[in-house]
């Protein structure tokens, strides 16, 4: 499986001189173009992909980096993950330590305003009817972690690049799958024009 990242909202509140954070990572059935309109692809995420998630030891990061401190976790509590009607809502309560002072007074000043979410795919639907393919992800394997960015995931990243990748494959293998079925009908109405 390859996992992808994704880009949402971030906002901070103030409750009794805590460093509060909150957000959605993740909006239900919003439709996004990952990539460009010449080589990318539509996505959404459906309401009912984080049903069978595994969500039990979830880091927020910044940047999705596993160098830089962990800003909060599930584990100890300081992050909690809720799935609601609009999709996968963050809070984290950051420790007093300098870095995620940084941090929140980057979110407060409006530097940092944008979170994103490392995933993997369980199951997913193409749909290439239109212009553009569409993908609407049905379920979610695991979600390796939320994330405090300064640049959007959608940009040529290392994972972006992965995840065109993904649905080049996605998409030939479709039109194999397309050309089996033809190939097969073709050969049966040879057999039952032979028999005739």
């Amino acid at each position: 499986m390859i996992k992808e990242t994704r880009l949402a909202d971030v906002t901070l509140h103030e409750e009794d001189d805590k460093m509060i954070l909150e957000g959605y990572a993740l909006v239900f059935n919003n439709e996004t173009l990952i990539g460009d309109e010449e080589y990318g692809f539509i996505e959404q995420i459906d309401s009912r992909a984080l049903s069978d998630t595994k969500m039990k030891d979830v880091p927020m990061k910044y940047n999705h980096m596993d160098s830089f401190l962990i800003i909060a976790r599930t584990k100890n509590q300081s992050l909690s993950l809720t799935v609601d009607n609009i999709g996968l809502k963050v809070r984290a309560e950051l420790l007093d330590t300098n870095t995620n002072q940084d941090i929140y007074k980057m979110v407060r000043s409006g530097l940092l305003d944008k979170m994103s979410f490392a995933f993997t795919v369980d199951e997913q639907v193409w749909n290439r009817e239109g212009r553009i393919p569409k993908r609407t992800i049905t379920k979610i394997e695991r979600l390796y972690d939320v994330s405090v960015v300064d640049t959007p995931a959608y940009d040529a990243t290392s994972i972006y690049a992965r995840s065109l990748e993904s649905m080049e494959l996605e998409l030939k293998a479709m039109e194999l799958e397309e050309q089996e079925k033809k190939s097969i009908i073709i050969k049966k109405r040879i057999k039952i024009k032979t028999r005739i």
